[in-house]
């Protein structure tokens, strides 16, 4: 069964990107290793109202690859994947090529 998840207000789903666990040359890395926490824009909500009723869009679009806090989001999981729940101003970062 296929869900869709459509976050509400300025909310953010944001697949994990997980570092790779080894090199191509097959080197196992270190659990620890010092890989950015980042992840994907998997869907994004409307945005937020201001006091005055204006809508306050959400600075990032689905495919964004973002940069993460340490802590904080709220885990969904759907299916066999895990997802984090995240507010707008929480996400830190764009990351680009």
């Amino acid at each position: 069964m296929a869900k869709r998840l459509i976050p509400t207000l300025n909310r953010v789903l944001v697949e994990k990107i997980l570092p790779p666990s080894k090199t191509v040359s097959g080197i196992l890395l270190p659990e620890k290793s010092s890989q950015l926490n980042s992840g994907k824009v998997i869907a994004v909500g409307p945005g937020a109202r201001d006091r005055a009723g204006n809508l306050i869009p959400v600075s990032v679009k689905e495919g964004d690859n973002v940069l993460l806090p340490e802590f904080g989001g709220t885990q969904v999981k759907l299916g066999e994947k895990e997802f984090l729940l995240y507010r707008d101003e929480d996400i830190m970062a764009t990351l680009h090529d």
